[in-house]
């Protein structure tokens, strides 16, 4: 499957289409850090036995099992909203790749120390914003970048949420440099996704190639759904039997299918706003037998939503007097209100000094280097080098709102300046990082494509990190771009138990029971 040169054949003479589908389907090590190769064109240390198992899979053999996984993700319903003014709109199964990312058990525990100790102290700074103010009043974080912010709500102010915690489910984005150091690039706290195309990848991958998980240790991700729910229930101490719905803005909404499986897995009820009321400070659901109190939601609605009587009052998603229950203490919300202020991609900048304020540490996982466009020094800086920085609007998701320096015209470049003259604070710029790559499958070839990674943490009497995460990944040949709405995929990632005692352990799946056919699945 593979050629270590560089997986599409550069360097190397044409190759016909029949050439290319008998030879093995080898990727290469792409520039700069390749995660499955080092510079030498050598698996990285502790992958070799896994690496050279996929390396016999034939290329024709690894695009049939790749159309099969499309099959199956039909199937299930793994499908995304694409909404945009193009013609594009629509459905559309999010786009995997049959090439699972590999990280050793030894570095994850790494990383998933370095996640929690962020995620511990982002919530305790969420609970200071919201009540004391210390970070504030000792000038930590200047009190005008908090309180402008798109995410920041004062209705929250002085509201306890049940257990103190804020940030009960997380997405933290991550990537590796071109040097392999792993980075923060931004926080997801208050309705992070994608959750759900991590656990389906992993469920696709055991059909595509089933004897690999037989005979590697991979760490299992079936346990979130049960984290998930313990987490949840842990957040209504007012009763032995909480009873818990996910609450959906509706079938319309981009991640649906993820409200859909997540809440099936979790063995809770469905529910959109229009199947709850309240009544004495309570929230009840409406159901066939009758009425029912509910004692904890998690939603997956913006906070202007979720109550018109105290966001937006126009809001046909959420329940009126919600959050009269809610300030009362007699129904939880997951993740709380309020939790999108440290979305911020500015207040981002300060999560290092949030570490070292309220935990007295140093940070174990490091933020990307990231300019200020509301300081004038680093905005000069900025101005000066926008061709050669990414520049990324602060309360923007998706891939919107960004400029890509080098690949951006003049005209866009003019036009981002006046941007950021006109809003500085809405603006910071960040070095247009060399991402780590993976190979994975094109159209015509293997190519190294790069890729992010979003694990997810689960909070509640303790915190929980799920076993790798959704590796995002580019499927535009040289593109820095990983989200689905901007054409990226996504992959399985294999936290991978050690390296074998024996180099022979890993047998070929080409060469046992991964044949033509189609796998039992």
């Amino acid at each position: 499957m593979f050629t270590r040169q560089g997986y599409s054949a550069a360097g190397s003479s044409p190759q016909t289409t029949t050439e290319a589908s008998q030879k093995p389907s080898q990727p290469r090590p792409g520039p700069r850090f390749d995660e499955y190769f080092d510079v030498d064109h050598r698996p990285r240390q502790g992958l070799a036995p896994l690496i050279e198992a996929l390396e016999r899979i034939p290329l024709d053999l690894l695009r049939q099992r790749h159309a099969f996984a499309s099959q199956l993700l039909m199937r299930q319903g793994a499908t995304f909203r694409l909404n945009s003014s193009s013609a594009e709109v629509g459905e559309r199964i999010l786009p995997f790749d049959p090439l699972p990312r590999l990280i050793l058990a030894e570095e994850w525990d790494q990383l998933e120390r370095g996640l929690i100790q962020r995620i511990e102290a982002i919530d305790l700074c969420l609970a200071d914003l919201y009540g004391k103010q210390c970070i504030l009043n000792d000038g930590v974080i200047p009190r005008e970048d908090v309180e402008s912010s798109q995410g920041w709500r004062p209705e929250m102010q002085g509201i306890r949420p049940p257990r103190d915690r804020w940030c009960h489910i997380s997405g933290l984005d991550l990537v590796r440099d071109g040097e392999g150091t792993w980075r923060v690039l931004e926080d997801n706290l208050r309705c992070p996704s994608g959750v759900s195309y991590h656990l389906e990848n992993r469920r696709v991958m055991k059909c595509i190639l089933p004897d690999l998980f037989q005979q590697v240790r991979v760490r299992s991700i079936e346990g979130y759904p049960s984290q998930l729910l313990a987490a949840l229930r842990s957040l209504a101490p007012w009763t032995d039997n909480p009873k818990v719905v996910l609450l959906t803005p509706g079938v319309y909404n981009s991640a649906y299918f993820e409200h859909s499986i997540l809440a099936t897995r979790m063995g809770i009820e469905l529910v959109e706003g229009r199947d709850l009321f309240c009544r004495n400070k309570r929230v009840w659901m409406r159901t066939t037998s009758g009425t029912e109190v509910v004692d904890v939601i998690y939603r997956r609605i913006d906070d202007d939503f979720l109550d018109p009587r105290v966001f937006r009052a126009d809001s046909m998603l959420g329940v009126p007097g919600l959050m009269e229950a809610f300030q009362h203490g007699h129904v939880a919300l997951a993740n709380a209100p309020g939790t999108g202020v440290a979305d911020d991609k500015l207040i981002y900048t300060y999560v290092p000094a949030m570490i070292r304020y309220y935990l007295n540490q140093e940070p174990i996982l490091a933020n990307v280097t990231t300019f200020r466009c509301g300081i004038a020094s680093e905005r000069d800086h900025v101005l000066a080098n926008l061709d050669q920085l990414v520049v990324k609007a602060v309360s923007e998701a998706g891939g919107y709102g960004m400029l890509i320096g080098p690949q951006a015209s003049h005209q866009q470049r003019e036009d981002f300046e006046d941007r950021i003259r006109s809003q500085p604070r809405n603006y910071i710029a960040q070095p247009t990082l060399s991402l780590s790559t993976v190979p994975s499958l094109l159209e015509d070839d293997l190519a190294p494509c790069h890729v992010d990674l979003r694990p997810y943490i689960v909070r509640g009497e303790h915190s929980w990190v799920t076993a790798g995460g959704l590796t995002r990944v580019a499927l535009r040949r040289g593109s820095l771009v990983v989200n689905s709405s901007q054409g990226g995929g996504t992959k399985d990632t294999w936290i991978v138990e050690g390296p074998s005692t024996k180099t022979d352990a890993i047998a070929s799946p080409a060469s046992t029971t991964l044949k033509s056919q189609a796998p039992s699945c």
